[in-house]
């Protein structure tokens, strides 16, 4: 072989040892671990390695539409914007190896929006614009990613847990699935005016525990069940020809057959009831029962609800709590999301609430004066996790000043013994007193609209700290008319004062996500804990509690739920759609990273905590982690830029 063909070959050698080398380390990151080889490589061999040296500008938006498409190979790259109000820039966020960019720029075919700078020494694979569209059409994962992004990073992590539930659980139905698939067999019905004998008739020869009163064209008018059956007898009823229509329970609820295990679950828990109708088109197409859904084989939360409501001592209360920890465990191994997880505690710890109070008076004698149980902060936004405290307090209608003080002083040993039993059931008390037993917080609904004008009318920095939870406020028993006289009040208010919002404003910027300039994570070592943490509640999910509080307060919206708030203002456009469906993904997983390190807390005896060590992820958990923190500073930059902060 010549010195030439010699040279050739070992020029041929390098390049193929360079595309091995390259494809290797594109297959250890998300979207390439899914795409198929062929695509993989296509990718490969229309990249070209870009050298960028600390500091140097990539792209910036005076560079026009976007020509390409970047992923870090080695380095770090941040994104830096002018400052709106002061001179100078920030960053706003960081890439490190393995990650791509600019997506949306590329995508929507115009100018990055922020310039994009080598933070160190830095090589990026560069792919033009027509070979970024081909693959784009090629490879279904790529496609998917590039126009979810940090979604479908999220959907890998929800399959893996799925994966480890199904190793260790077997494949058994989820909380996801269709109610048209529990329900197996043809609902049983008849009219209204069948005669109950034979109504009872058609439910023992068919087996079934309900039966679905219709109209000629199929669509249900009312239900009646064995519950039923027995009220009927306990009741003395002789008439057995009578028309069923008399004792059905009319308008039953109903759901779409695509509505989720978990709908028809918080349904039943929530009403009270043990069947809901399947409705499509008008039309009944099935019943899911209680017995359908424990063929799910989880511990039955209809029945572990039915059971708090009706526990008849505080120490059966007290037991119940260990079972709904079971049930958060196993929902966890089924995949079950946070939102689902942390909306269920919050409906079972409502029920608890409510079985404390009527326990109480029945212990104490009812004053017979109505009040209604107010709950504020996350049990307010109905995003309780299992480690929580109390946030409470009590409204009532009052003449005047006096009279609301007589019925203050009959209200207040109640509510302190409320306070204390709802501790002995694991909800502790809090260290601030924002409890009912506390007579700042038991108050007539026109001393609570005086409290709140009084928030919003005289706002300071540090009082803002203290009652911005509660803008949460719900009931959780008792009459709601007058909390939702109260809401509107305050909704109305907050809108026309622009300061008391930009107050707001510079309290949603109070804890800032760590996530800094030259580094993944910004970690503090707390107490004697050895390995530096970040804290997943304050620094993690209260930018985009606080940041969804405020623009929700500040555009009319009475939603309490984080979620639900940045839903309605993506519906109101104040928030753009792509931006709300990051911030409601980023929010999700860690919420579910929080819940998930409660529960090995739990396993290992250890005390309930929310900081952790970005170290103990795994490699996936914590890139999805760190760019979850990002969409934190985002909302945060946003709001920044919208209040001239």
């Amino acid at each position: 072989m010549s010195k030439a063909d010699a040279f050739a070959q070992a020029g041929k050698t390098a390049v193929l040892q360079n595309i091995q080398g390259t494809l290797q380390f594109l297959q250890r990151f998300a979207p390439f671990n899914k795409m198929e080889t062929s695509h993989l490589a296509f990718l490969v061999e229309q990249c070209q390695l870009r050298f960028y040296a600390a500091g140097e500008s990539i792209i910036k938006p005076s560079d026009g539409p976007i020509e390409h498409f970047y992923i870090v190979k080695q380095g770090r790259v941040v994104g830096e914007r002018q400052h709106v109000t002061r001179p100078g820039t920030e960053t706003t966020f960081e890439i490190a190896s393995g990650e791509c960019f600019p997506l949306a720029a590329l995508l929507g075919e115009r100018a990055t929006r922020t310039e994009h700078l080598a933070a160190e020494d830095t090589f990026c694979l560069q792919l033009n614009k027509p070979a970024f569209i081909k693959l784009f059409e090629l490879s279904e994962a790529f496609r998917d990613f590039a126009l979810r992004g940090v979604s479908s990073l999220l959907d890998q992590v929800n399959q893996q847990v799925q994966r480890s539930a199904a190793q260790t659980l077997g494949n058994q139905y989820s909380l996801n699935t269709r109610l048209g698939e529990l329900a197996m067999r043809h609902p049983v019905t008849c009219s209204p005016q069948t005669p109950l004998r034979e109504a009872v008739a058609l439910m023992h020869e068919q087996q079934v525990g309900s039966i679905v009163a219709v109209d000629a064209h199929k669509a249900p008018l009312g239900i009646f069940t064995l519950r039923d059956l027995r009220q009927v007898v306990a009741d003395g009823c002789s008439d057995f020809n009578q028309p069923l229509q008399q004792h059905m329970t009319q308008s039953p609820f109903a759901l779409s057959p695509d509505a989720s295990a978990f709908d028809a679950a918080i349904a039943m828990t929530e009403r009270h009831i043990a069947h809901v109708c399947l409705v499509k088109d008008r039309r009944l197409c099935g019943v899911v029962s209680e017995r359908d859904l424990f063929s799910l084989q989880r511990i039955d939360l209809v029945h572990l609800a039915r059971t708090i409501r009706t526990a008849g001592r505080l120490e059966t209360l007290v037991s119940l709590r260990g079972e709904i920890s079971q049930l958060v465990e196993r929902m966890l191994a089924h995949g079950a999301s946070s939102t689902q997880i942390t909306q269920i505690i919050t409906l079972l710890n409502d029920h608890t609430v409510c079985r404390v109070i009527e326990l109480t008076l029945q212990d104490k004698g009812d004053p017979g004066i109505p009040f209604s149980w107010l709950c504020f902060g996350s049990e307010g936004r109905r995003e309780q996790t299992l480690y929580t405290d109390q946030d409470n307090g009590i409204l009532f209608e009052a003449r005047d000043a006096a009279h609301a003080a007589e019925i203050r002083g009959k209200l207040l040993p109640i509510a302190h013994q409320i306070n204390q039993a709802l501790a002995q059931c694991g909800f502790s008390l809090c260290k601030g007193n924002i409890m009912a037993g506390n007579p700042e917080l038991c108050l007539s609904r026109a001393e609570w609209a005086r409290r709140f004008s009084a928030f919003i009318r005289e706002a300071t920095p540090e009082n803002l700290l203290a009652s911005s939870i509660y803008f949460d406020l719900r009931v959780v028993w008792g009459d709601e008319q007058g909390c939702e006289q109260l809401r509107r009040s305050i909704l109305e208010q907050v809108a026309d004062n622009r300061l008391f919002q930009r107050m707001l404003a510079e309290n949603a910027l109070r804890q800032r996500p760590p996530v800094g300039r030259f580094r993944e994570f910004v970690l503090t070592r707390k107490g004697g804990d050895k390995a530096a943490t970040l804290d997943l509640k304050v620094q993690g999910l209260t930018p985009f509690v606080d940041g969804a509080r405020l623009l929700a307060l500040a555009n009319g919206i009475d939603a309490n739920n984080t979620l639900q708030r940045l839903r309605q203002l993506v519906a109101k456009e104040v928030i753009d759609k792509l931006d709300g469906a990051a911030y409601e993904e980023a929010y999700h997983f860690i919420q579910q990273t929080r819940m998930q390190q409660h529960q090995v807390q739990i396993r290992e005896n250890r005390p309930y905590s929310n900081r952790v060590d970005p170290d103990s992820l795994n490699h996936l958990d914590r890139r999805i982690l760190r760019e979850s923190l990002r969409q934190a500073q985002r909302l945060q930059s946003s709001l920044s830029f919208r209040y001239q902060l």
